[in-house]
């Protein structure tokens, strides 16, 4: 059925839907709808010459079925220029090629003038930086990147540099200077996901000095800035990294007790909350398992089940 769905939205040139499809659905997916999807996705994506779609089907190629089509994929990225040179960057990131991206990267802005296009490339080489650990050269580069985002005008793409300048100030161990430039942002970021982004960098600072209320809180914040756009996946999983990391601590009390203030700010979330206040309760000794297994079959997404279940450790 989702593989149906999927391959309708590309027959019918209905790309933007087509790839949140597939990057939403790519778990479900058995190998055979899977190559079926990707095969008609990857004539589509040549056919409209959309780099983006192109470059998903070529990672999930190699991620799911290891079949390498970088080479075709590089082909096309190269005769879209500058742009093209980035998407091919970030493909070669995504693969685990980071030194290959670098150099795609320096290759892009070789010869370019434009401060927004150069903005664009340096925020990308210091993601690359912060992939191998190298914040103080990351740092460095999303220095540049703000730099050419000031002289352009797009001051999205200059908050989210700004926002990103925070975060890596938090991860090259400055934490309190961290903190201020994101609090020095948070007036200027209109709501939704910028802000969230915010909030989420907030997240992993407290979760970091194990102030896990805090850090909860601030989970709750990004999600209600980011319902109603792409974000929402990131902030939630944001959500459940931190469920998870104090499970391992075994610090049920914190879940159960912050569950609450979710269930009533989200309240079409409210069964699949409750579900992870029930295993927290159950892992303390404070309910039993039919308590449990009582919530969890009234959630309907199959996706939110898994996450229970893993949760659970799939004891339950």
């Amino acid at each position: 059925m989702e593989a149906e769905k999927i391959v309708e939205a590309l027959k019918e040139g209905r790309l933007e839907e087509a790839k949140a499809l597939l990057t939403k659905k790519i778990d479900v997916l058995s190998d055979e709808e899977l190559k079926e999807v990707l095969e008609v996705a990857e004539r589509k994506a040549r056919e409209y010459e959309d780099l983006e779609l192109y470059k998903i089907v070529v990672y999930y190629y190699a991620e799911f079925l290891g079949v390498d089509k970088i080479a075709e994929f590089e082909d096309l990225a190269r005769k879209k220029g500058f742009e093209g040179l980035l998407e091919l960057a970030d493909l070669y990131s995504l693969l685990g090629f980071p030194e290959k991206a670098l150099d795609i990267y320096r290759e892009a802005i070789e010869e370019e003038t434009d401060p927004e296009k150069l903005g664009e490339a340096y925020f990308g080489i210091a993601t690359i930086h912060e992939e191998l650990q190298e914040y103080d050269k990351a740092l460095e580069v999303i220095k540049k990147a703000i730099e050419n985002l000031e002289k352009a005008n797009n001051r999205e793409k200059l908050l989210r540099a700004k926002i990103y300048e925070g975060y890596l100030t938090f991860e090259a161990g400055d934490k309190v200077k961290a903190k201020e430039r994101l609090a020095r942002l948070l007036p200027e970021v209109p709501k939704g996901e910028l802000k969230s982004q915010i909030h989420l960098a907030f997240e992993e600072i407290f979760e970091d000095e194990e102030n896990y209320e805090a850090a909860m809180q601030e989970c709750l914040y990004a999600l209600l800035e980011a319902k109603g756009t792409d974000f929402f996946d990131v902030a939630f999983d944001g959500l459940i990294d931190l469920i998870w990391q104090l499970m391992l601590e075994d610090d049920f009390e914190e879940i159960y007790n912050s569950m609450p203030m979710f269930k009533a700010a989200i309240p079409e979330f409210e069964d699949f909350f409750e579900g992870v206040r029930r295993i927290a309760l159950y892992k303390d000794g404070k309910v039993g398992r039919e308590e449990v297994s009582e919530i969890i079959t009234k959630v309907k997404d199959e996706r939110l089940v898994s996450i229970l279940e893993f949760l659970g450790e799939a004891e339950l």
